[in-house]
């Protein structure tokens, strides 16, 4: 027989049951983010890595040159840096923070070269872009001893580059986006031989395939040298780029989705075209830009195969062609003053190409899951809130 205790109920004045103590919150760490103290740590230590390199190269060491002045004070940097912070906070805080200035410091480096080139390049040949002449007149009527005020552009390079260039997305997307389906959707016993025959078409040098199209084409074939076959160099160049990164969208897209179409009864064929290729859309278009953006500015292809005229030719099929390569490549070496101004100015137009090449695959398909969920959960709650009904009075 068992004796239960009988249950108590509090009364309405009795007191609240007291609650269990909140253990201590921890200070949360600031990701992505410089306190103003380290900062400043920072910059003391910078100056005095540089007066010691100063000291050191210019009163003790017999040494001399700018090269070993910038790589000592650079090291006396990151030693002061380092012992500086480990005074204010543990070894691993200070490792941490001399590592997240050596990674600061290479990409500074790397894009304060990527904008000396961007902007020494605009600043010589920017002004020559201005003038309309230069989209619109070719160097048929020009040379390099003709008289002032004579009409001289670069349109039929800017033509020849975009006809070439349309070439080889017509070969080469095709091709590529084939080949990579096959070796992600489809498999077998060959998928391994083609995925090694890409990577190792990646490695290619550029010349290589303008030689291979010269001696197949050009002189095999009897074609002579056109348009087209500075397209074909240019498209065995894109394609294994293409081919790549199809493959690696192509990865991304959920197992799940092919497992659901593939359940409600749709074949492989319809699965792939309805359901994988409509997912990375936006990836494809993006694998494409990008193999674009490798391409255009190829040099040795075009040389090889295209050759280059004075003249306009609207026919990629038939006669030597120009392209924006050839036509700096010849202008830059002329010793007229117009025609090295041509040579910046074309420079400059096969920059904002790439540029724009690079800008549209990133607005289009460069945003990262991050961001994708960030996205997500704001129409997530604006739903969630237009759903939820206002409080009525």
């Amino acid at each position: 027989m068992t004796v239960t205790e009988p249950i108590v109920r509090p009364g309405p004045d009795a007191p609240p049951p007291a609650s269990a103590p909140r253990p201590p919150e921890q200070a949360r760490v600031a990701l992505r983010r410089v306190a103003p103290d380290d900062i400043g740590v920072a910059l003391g230590a910078m100056v005095a890595g540089a007066s010691f390199a100063w000291v050191l190269y210019g009163r003790i060491l017999p040494v001399a040159g700018w090269q070993g002045y910038l790589i000592t004070a650079y090291l006396s940097f990151l030693l002061l840096y380092a012992i500086a912070t480990h005074m204010r906070l543990d070894r691993v805080a200070a490792g941490d923070r001399v590592a997240g200035a050596v990674i600061s410091t290479g990409a500074a480096l790397m894009v304060g070269t990527v904008a000396t080139v961007i902007g020494y390049v605009f600043v010589k040949g920017f002004g020559r872009i201005l003038n309309t002449d230069f989209f619109t007149a070719t160097q048929r009527h020009f040379s390099a001893l003709s008289p002032h005020g004579v009409s001289v552009g670069a349109a039929h390079a800017i033509v020849g580059t975009f006809e070439q260039m349309g070439i080889a997305i017509l070969l080469s997307v095709p091709l590529g986006v084939i080949a990579a389906i096959y070796m992600n959707e489809v498999g077998g016993r060959f998928a391994a031989v083609v995925r090694v025959v890409v990577e190792a078409m990646t490695a290619i040098p550029s010349v290589v395939a303008g030689l291979f199209v010269y001696a197949f084409f050009v002189i095999s074939l009897g074609q002579g040298f056109c348009g087209l076959a500075a397209g074909l160099a240019l498209s065995v160049e894109m394609m294994p780029v293409v081919c790549r990164a199809t493959e690696v969208v192509l990865r991304l897209v959920p197992n799940g989705l092919r497992e659901a179409s593939l359940a409600l009864g749709a074949g492989e064929f319809r699965t792939l075209w309805n359901v994988v290729l409509p997912t990375a859309r936006s990836g494809l278009v993006t694998a494409v830009i990008l193999g674009c953006a490798r391409v255009v500015g190829e040099t040795a292809p075009v040389l090889l195969v295209a050759g280059g005229g004075a003249g306009m030719n609207w026919d990629p099929f038939s006669g030597v062609q120009t392209s924006l390569p050839y036509f700096i490549w010849v202008n830059y070496k002329s010793p007229s003053d117009e025609l090295n101004s041509l040579a910046w100015g074309a420079s400059v137009t096969l920059l904002l190409i790439v540029l724009v090449l690079f800008s549209l695959a990133r607005l289009i398909g460069g945003r990262g899951p991050g961001e994708s969920r960030r996205r997500t959960r704001r129409r997530a709650g604006a739903s969630a809130k237009s759903l939820t009904p206002e409080p009525t009075s």
